[in-house]
């Protein structure tokens, strides 16, 4: 199994900019699917930290009204974007880690199911590695309480391979979360690294840890840092 590649974008983007590279990397597994002779890409993951956005999931396309997207957009301090992935309403945002896993998941022996618990159990372990008790419920996400969200899961599969992920709260503005009903959940509240008393933490850093810990959950050894200036030759498919 080759190495997972890891492409952090290492400024706040706008949310486009990691949208067109997920969909650049997803294309190329999909173009090596059979009948095709093209061989298959190495499993990536993209991590990144966003310009303030909210997006919603796919069962909300085309129902937010413009009077709720406006409000949303804050006179244009944060955009609105309708995504692929499964959920509802959530905000990314500095401070937000996101990360974008591209894998087929029948190269790792997986099953959609087993692909969001190896999220869930990652984000666990990563919260862990800083002293934080996290758990899963029986909502989707990562929870310190059954009340308390740390971290939302929303995921998109097309022919087994994955897109979207993760947005983990370390050092996030949590004012942003109290505009919305956050993933559809009435009477939830939103927390984060800063509000758990882990202070000092970057995005990148807590990005590396999630990162080595997901490997470890889908059956990958080992990780490759890919540098922002390297990303054309992944994109050309050099490996």
């Amino acid at each position: 199994m080759r190495p997972l590649l890891h492409i952090h974008l290492p400024s706040i983007v706008p949310y486009a900019t990691a949208a067109r590279l997920q969909e650049s990397l997803v294309a190329r597994f999909l173009s090596s699917k059979p009948p095709s002779t093209i061989p298959s890409p190495p499993p990536c993951i993209i991590t990144a930290e966003f310009n303030p956005v909210y997006t919603c999931g796919r069962r909300e396309i085309g129902t937010v009204s413009q009077e709720q997207q406006a409000y949303l957009r804050t006179d244009g301090r944060a955009e609105f974007v309708e995504a692929k992935r499964g959920g509802q309403t959530t905000f990314h945002g500095p401070g937000q880690l996101v990360a974008y896993p591209i894998i087929d998941l029948r190269a790792h022996k997986l099953t959609p199911r087993d692909y969001v618990c190896a999220l869930e159990k990652s984000l666990i372990s990563t919260c862990a590695r800083y002293g934080i008790t996290a758990m899963a419920t029986e909502n989707t996400g990562v929870w310190t309480t059954p009340d308390d969200k740390i971290a939302a899961i929303g995921v998109h599969m097309r022919r087994h391979i994955t897109s979207h992920g993760v947005g983990l709260n370390v050092n996030t503005d949590l004012w942003w979360f109290d505009r919305i009903v956050a993933c559809g959940l009435e009477g939830k509240r939103t927390t984060n690294f800063k509000k758990e008393g882990v202070l000092g933490k970057s995005v990148e850093e807590v990005g590396r840890a999630f990162v080595d810990e997901f490997g470890k959950r889908v059956g990958i050894d080992g990780v490759e840092r890919v540098e922002e200036s390297d990303l054309e030759r992944y994109l050309r498919g050099g490996s």
